[in-house]
């Protein structure tokens, strides 16, 4: 029967096993594709794993490879057949992008999502009502609706018992913008607390007296992997950009990322700032 994990972790499953055994008979991708009598294309999707693969496929694929014990077969044949059908975000597939969709995947197996916006909560931390400002403010339109539903059910994955560690900066520019209002902050501002306070994520906020950066004018999220490599996903007005295989940009973002964080507040003090905020929009 089809494995019931999602198909996106199914292929990254397979990406990674294929691309090892390939490795290991010391093969590049076009003398592989050349072997299988595949397009090169055909074999960086199926290594990429933005693709579903079909058992017939994999069988072809581990016999070129030589991996032959039964074990390791019958786990990629069982997960060959559930990397077909839909991800769980398939039913807001109107309003995502296809680099969109690939981070989706990378995001659904990743045990870690370390990230910083310059101006804005981050995505994944933001209530309802400061989503939906948001997306009044930029595009508003009548799809706005399924990008809330999406957003909060990212959220939902993200947080739950067994979801990802999540580490967040918090520029204090975001903080103190008011998205939507005071009572809008105001209730952001909680939600942010409630999380940290609660030990669901770590969060510290990045105070304007820590001056210039490597990211003044970009958001950036790495999500990290026990058995793969970081994944970086960067995101702005001209678009958006999932990268593996550059490990120089890669490294730069996660030596961004521990600059940043030593440059934040510590955790206590950041909660006493999220405290000096909600008051002033209560007496807003």
């Amino acid at each position: 029967m089809p494995s019931a994990v999602d198909p996106s972790l199914n292929r990254r499953k397979l990406r990674l096993a294929l691309k090892a055994a390939r490795d290991k008979r010391g093969l590049t991708q076009r003398e592989a594709a050349e072997q299988l009598e595949w397009s090169l294309s055909k074999l960086i999707r199926i290594e990429a794993g933005t693709v579903s693969l079909s058992v017939t496929d994999l069988r072809a694929m581990l016999g070129e490879y030589e991996v032959e014990d039964p074990i390791i077969v019958a786990e990629l044949e069982e997960a060959a057949r559930g990397s077909k059908g839909q991800s769980w975000w398939s039913e807001y597939n109107d309003v995502i992008s296809q680099p969109f969709a690939q981070y989706l995947g990378y995001e659904a197996a990743a045990n870690s999502i370390r990230g910083y916006h310059p101006s804005l909560i981050p995505g994944h931390l933001q209530t309802a009502d400061y989503i939906t400002a948001v997306f009044d403010a930029s595009n508003p339109d009548s799809k706005n609706r399924l990008r809330i539903d999406l957003r909060m059910a990212r959220q939902d994955r993200i947080l739950q018992d067994d979801g990802p560690k999540v580490e967040m900066v918090l520029d204090e520019s975001a903080l103190r913008r008011q998205v939507g209002g005071p009572a809008v902050m105001r209730r952001q501002l909680a939600f942010l607390k409630s999380l940290l306070t609660d030990g669901r994520v770590s969060l510290q906020a990045l105070p304007f007296t820590a001056g210039a950066h490597d990211s003044l004018d970009s958001s950036f999220f790495l999500l990290g992997f026990r058995d793969d490599d970081d994944v970086l996903y960067m995101e702005g007005i001209g678009g958006s950009l999932t990268n593996r295989d550059d490990t120089e940009l890669v490294a730069r973002y996660q030596e961004c990322f521990e600059d940043l964080r030593n440059k934040a507040l510590s955790e206590s003090d950041t909660i006493e700032l999220f405290d000096e905020l909600i008051e002033q929009h209560h007496r807003s």
